[in-house]
């Protein structure tokens, strides 16, 4: 069976170009976050639950989920949060395992946001954190999402803390300097990975990098 490394990281820490950067090496990636727009889709059940639990104001016109709508309930209402995963949990991680079980490469990553308080962990053998320091996640966020600090203060609350996610992984790539540093850190963890898949490298190794 297939290495799997589950990647991840809070909010606006750079997983998503990390995530991007082992593509571009030839591993196979499956993105939760994209798995997840998917189980959300027109015509499929989870859509159907969403509408019913929240009502039909997180529609749009055309019947697709109004992401922006459904996020600013959610992010003021843990409950919500609760039991909108609850309908999505479930498909996705359904969907994430037939993933796995096709992996024909030596390993491939499965990116997830939400890989511990999610509990995607258990479906890796190993879990690579992105980290970056709070402060530089808000800016990074607000930025990116054009919304207020509060805003990204919530967003990074919905999400476990830092020591929570650093003390669940194995490798720790950190996101402080720039895309090239960041890039050059993914080429020494695939150059590992592909060893530990050889079974030419000791499982008891944690990368810390830099």
């Amino acid at each position: 069976m297939s290495l799997v490394v589950g990647l991840t990281g809070g909010v606006a820490s750079g997983k998503s170009t990390v995530e991007r950067a082992f593509a571009a090496l030839g591993v196979p990636v499956i993105d939760a976050d994209q798995v997840a727009r998917e189980v959300v889709a027109p015509g499929e059940p989870a859509l159907a639950a969403i509408a019913e639990r929240f009502g039909e104001a997180v529609l749009d016109a055309e019947g697709c989920l109004d992401r922006s709508g459904l996020r600013a309930i959610v992010f003021n209402d843990e409950g919500a949060r609760r039991d909108l995963e609850a309908i999505t949990h479930p498909a996705i991680r359904e969907r994430l395992l037939a993933w796995r079980e096709a992996l024909t490469a030596p390993y491939g990553v499965l990116s997830a946001a939400l890989m511990v308080e999610g509990g995607l962990a258990r479906l890796c053998d190993r879990v690579l954190v992105v980290d970056a320091e709070e402060a530089q996640q808000r800016d990074r966020v607000m930025a990116r999402d054009a919304v207020d600090a509060d805003m990204a203060e919530r967003m990074l609350a919905a999400q476990v803390n830092r020591q929570t996610r650093l003390s669940a992984a194995d490798d720790v790539l950190c996101n402080s300097s720039d895309v090239t540093a960041l890039e050059a850190g993914v080429e020494r963890l695939h150059d590992f990975y592909s060893r530990l898949a050889a079974g030419e490298a000791d499982t008891s190794e944690r990368i810390r990098l830099p």
